[in-house]
């Protein structure tokens, strides 16, 4: 089957199709909001640390993810989605009142509101597309999610901090709303309800059925049951092991690039703007050609060549700068999607949620560490040493996670198309 007609295949799929434009709307406001967050809690407060907080603010409901990812195995999915993005809709609005320092913790406790809602929302639409589009499609579907992801952080934070400058964080924030409320009437026409299904399913979706009832047991053991399901599992435990490896020396990468800009390529601070936008369109490329290149490509491919591109940057000429940005912009999403698409494929319905949302919390997670340590690393140790060593530990990363597999007897876990049974 070739790229184009995999995508065309996935954009026929109704469910799908409608997902990705459900993820479109929504993220536009959001990726607007979460930018212009920061300069809104500075200009309102004048402190960096408050502006840099709202970004602790959106992240720290990942800690809470096999919580969160629970409720999208014990409700309707569909009617998840759709509620889910009214409610934050409506807790959006209040925003509008946020309007000096003293209101500004409003705008905290809207974010880690918001951050909740996106945990709860990202798993169940993971479980509800993982039920209803053929398993051969997954990883082409999770390829264009993350392109459409990627695509908005590049668009939508010129929108946002056009309109900011114009009208205000408000305008923003309403913004955000009105995407949330769209995507609520998109995913209101999703032509399936949550269907249960048996893991490795790739057959033609399932008739319409109700959501599956919520698992017995213990409200521990139901939480704990996303990663029982990935600690038992020979595919998705180094999968997501690898995974959170990645994020944790991608957080470290993160961490130094300012002093990278400034010691290595002798650049202004607004340099690393235009890193920034090569890594995007590095991270959307990929996720168009997640379903045709990447069942080719082993995951620890991806980690290398993201690996490469962060060792890339102890040298200083702006042409390695900028194929090293692509580098890591390219490589970084192979493991996520690798994962994730693992994760639908092999995950039996009834704790689908729960184990997306655990495996979504156990790759974020080491990157909100890594950012905090990098910046604590980089005021002591040159950034050249940093990137040397944060790019050694990737390729041996992706050399673990091959040789995993080898010993494993079958072919190295791939990104798409059939994965090897546990």
């Amino acid at each position: 089957m070739g790229g184009g007609s995999a995508v065309v295949r996935v954009l026929r799929d109704r469910t799908a199709g409608r997902c990705l434009a459900g993820v479109v709307v929504s993220g536009f406001g959001t990726s607007a909001l979460w930018l212009t967050a920061g300069v809104w809690a500075k200009s309102l407060t004048g402190s960096n640390s408050l502006a840099a907080l709202t970004v602790f603010a959106m992240w720290a409901p990942v800690l809470a993810g096999p919580a969160l990812g629970a409720l999208a195995d014990r409700m309707d999915r569909k009617v998840l989605l759709v509620r889910g993005n009214l409610v934050t809709a409506c807790l959006l609005v209040p925003l509008v009142l946020v309007d000096s320092g003293r209101t500004v913790w409003l705008l905290f406790a809207v974010l880690v509101l918001h951050g909740a809602s996106g945990v709860v929302l990202d798993a169940a639409e993971s479980a509800l597309v993982a039920g209803t589009v053929p398993a051969s499609l997954l990883a082409d579907f999770n390829g264009l999610r993350m392109t459409a992801n990627e695509g908005m952080k590049l668009v939508a934070p010129l929108a946002g901090a056009g309109l900011y400058v114009r009208f205000g964080g408000p305008a923003v924030a309403l913004l955000a709303a009105a995407g949330c409320a769209l995507a609520a009437l998109v995913f209101a026409r999703l032509p399936v309800r949550g269907t249960p299904r048996t893991p490795a399913r790739d057959s033609a979706p399932a008739p319409e059925l109700p959501a599956p009832p919520p698992p017995a047991g213990t409200w521990r053991d139901e939480l704990a049951a996303g990663l029982r399901r990935i600690r038992a599992s020979a595919v998705l435990r180094p999968l997501v092991t690898a995974g959170a490896a990645t994020m944790f020396l991608a957080g470290v990468n993160g961490a130094v690039t300012f002093a990278y800009v400034d010691e290595v390529l002798g650049r202004a601070p607004a340099y690393a703007g235009v890193l920034y936008a090569v890594q995007g369109a590095g991270s959307v490329a990929v996720g168009l050609l997640a379903g045709p290149l990447l069942r080719r490509l082993f995951a620890a491919g991806g980690i290398a060549v993201f690996a490469l591109g962060v060792g890339a940057r102890t040298v200083s000429p702006d042409a390695v700068a900028l194929g090293a940005s692509a580098a890591i912009g390219f490589g970084l999403p192979c493991v996520l999607i690798a994962a994730m698409t693992a994760v639908q494929r092999e995950t039996p319905d009834a704790v689908l949620g729960r184990t997306a949302a655990t495996a979504g919390s156990l790759m974020t997670a080491p990157n909100a560490v890594a950012l905090a340590l990098g910046a604590g690393l980089v005021a002591v140790a040159d950034v050249r040493v940093l990137t040397a060593a944060a790019g050694a530990a990737g390729v041996l990363a992706s050399i673990v996670l091959a040789a995993g597999a080898r010993r494993r007897g079958g072919a190295p876990v791939k990104c798409g198309g059939p994965s090897p049974q546990p």
